[in-house]
Parts: C-alpha cells; sequence; structure tokens
C-alpha cells in the first residue's frame, strides 16, 4: 500500500509526520511525498528521509493548482493497491496501516476504509479525542455512508490520515475532486464510496492538527455554501440517492454545522 504525503509550508511537522509513518508496525508500504514549492524550507527537511528505501521524494509540485495539485501528484505517482493520504502536519498511531489493510482483506467489497481521530494543536497537545464517524460502524454499502454525511451536514470521515481507499476505485472517480475546494475530502471520499462498501472503524487511528486559519467567519459562510452545493450535486449525478427533503434537512444541517464549527474554534483556540 502507499501513503503519499503532499506537504506545503510544513517545515515545523512533516519530520515529525513522516516518523510517524515509518515508525508503523505494518511492513510493506511505501511513501510518496512532494513538496507544493514552499516557502520555509520544507523541501529541505524532506531530503532527510530520500535515503530510506521506503520513500520517494518527488521533485517540488509547481507552484499553483491550489492543494488539488499536490493531492493528485502524490497520488498518481502511487504505487500500491490501496492509498492513504497523510497531510504533512498529521500524525498516524503505529498501528493505523495494519489495521486498515486487515479492515480490506476481512471485506473485499470495501473501497474505502475510516477510523477516528484526535485533535491536537500546534505542539501536539490534544484538544478532543475520539471524533469522526457519526456513530457508523463496520461494514456497510458505502451509498448509505455518503448519505449518512449529507444528512449530517458535515464530513463525518474526518480529514483524509483517518482514511484508506482503493487506488483503482480513486482513479475511477476521477482522483481527488477540486469542484468544492473545502469539501475536497468529503466529495472525493462520496466519489469513492459510491462504488463499493465502506468500513468504519472504532479505533483512533490519527491525530489532526488545528490549524488558527480555519477560525475566520468568512470561512465557515463559505464552507456552508460549498456544503450545500456539493450535497445538490451529488445527490443530481446519483438519482435515488437522496429525497429532496433530505437534501434540504443536509443543507439546514451545513448551516448549523458551520456556527457550530466556529463555536468549537472559538473555544479551541482560548484553550491553546
Amino acid at each position: 500500500m502507499s501513503v503519499v504525503v503532499p506537504a506545503y509550508n510544513n517545515a515545523r511537522d512533516v519530520e515529525a509526520t513522516l516518523r510517524s509513518i515509518l515508525a508503523q508496525d505494518y511492513g510493506d508500504f511505501e511513501v510518496v511525498v512532494a513538496d507544493h514549492s514552499s516557502s520555509d524550507g520544507t523541501n529541505q527537511i524532506l531530503q532527510q528521509f530520500a535515503g530510506d528505501a521506503r520513500v520517494r521524494v518527488l521533485e517540488p509540485t509547481p507552484t499553483g493548482g491550489g492543494a488539488l495539485a499536490n493531492w493528485n501528484r502524490v497520488s498518481q505517482h502511487a504505487h500500491g493497491e490501496l492509498i492513504k493520504l497523510v497531510c504533512g502536519d498529521d500524525l498516524l498511531v503505529p498501528e493505523a496501516l495494519r489495521l486498515q489493510v486487515a479492515a480490506f482483506d476481512a471485506h473485499p467489497g470495501a473501497v474505502f476504509v475510516a477510523s477516528r481521530r484526535n485533535l491536537v494543536d500546534a505542539a501536539g497537545n490534544e484538544l478532543m479525542k475520539a471524533r469522526g464517524l457519526a456513530g457508523l460502524q463496520g461494514c456497510m454499502p458505502g451509498r448509505d455512508a455518503a448519505l449518512a454525511s449529507i444528512l449530517a451536514g458535515t464530513n463525518i470521515f474526518g480529514e483524509p490520515c483517518c482514511v484508506m481507499m482503493r487506488r483503482e476505485t480513486l482513479e475511477q472517480a476521477g482522483w481527488w475532486d477540486g469542484r468544492f475546494p473545502y469539501l475536497i475530502d468529503q466529495a472525493s471520499y462520496s466519489n469513492v464510496m459510491i462504488r463499493g462498501d465502506m468500513v468504519a472503524l472504532p479505533q483512533v487511528l490519527a491525530s489532526f492538527r488545528v490549524s488558527a486559519s480555519q477560525w475566520s467567519v468568512r470561512l465557515m459562510r463559505q464552507q456552508a455554501e460549498q456544503a450545500i452545493a456539493f450535497h445538490e450535486s451529488f445527490s443530481r449525478e446519483h438519482p435515488g440517492l437522496a429525497t429532496p427533503a433530505q437534501v434540504r434537512r443536509g443543507n439546514l444541517k451545513a448551516r448549523m454545522m458551520a456556527w457550530a464549527r466556529r463555536l468549537a474554534y472559538v473555544w479551541l483556540r482560548r484553550r491553546m
């Protein structure tokens, strides 16, 4: 399997991220990492890992294209049957790959596996524990899981460090979906899940760093608007997935979740 790392201005954290990946208790994996023309020396730090046989450090991705450009680039360079994207400041627990690969082995029809995660601050201090999945458990049709996320009005699966996908299915889905930039993860997950089963694991297998850039009112409004646009687009593309009433319910929840997220970030900022 392949762990792909799209790094961007992660000089402070990317070494810890890569060490958490290389410390996995599962042996058969590669790491593909590329810096997106950072200005803080990220690429120089990545070169420290170039001597590890498990790691391929690509030439820096040219400036531009947003997150989509580097996410697609590292994913398309992956050789593994399974793929896991870990951003350059997140962390994995040592058993993350083993448990998620085992879920695919146990459920051959699965195309997507997700776990819960902890939220941490810039120093790695725990802020919130065991977040994600909104009560989903075990193996289920991916359509049902995608609908559950629409009804919740938010990405219940967490950031890419929480999930693993079949690379072939991600490719069939057109790689990462950048039409809704703030929902690049949820939209891409849904495009994958619609093609098979989803497995929800109860374990906490990753840590996601909360960023100060997530605290603006403008961002909150844009996230809600893009969530609503995604709900309506995805339901049109997949007739029968959601009723008009369910889409309206999801849209209302998206606005409510945007305000709840804003309040949560204010509280987290005070703690940090």
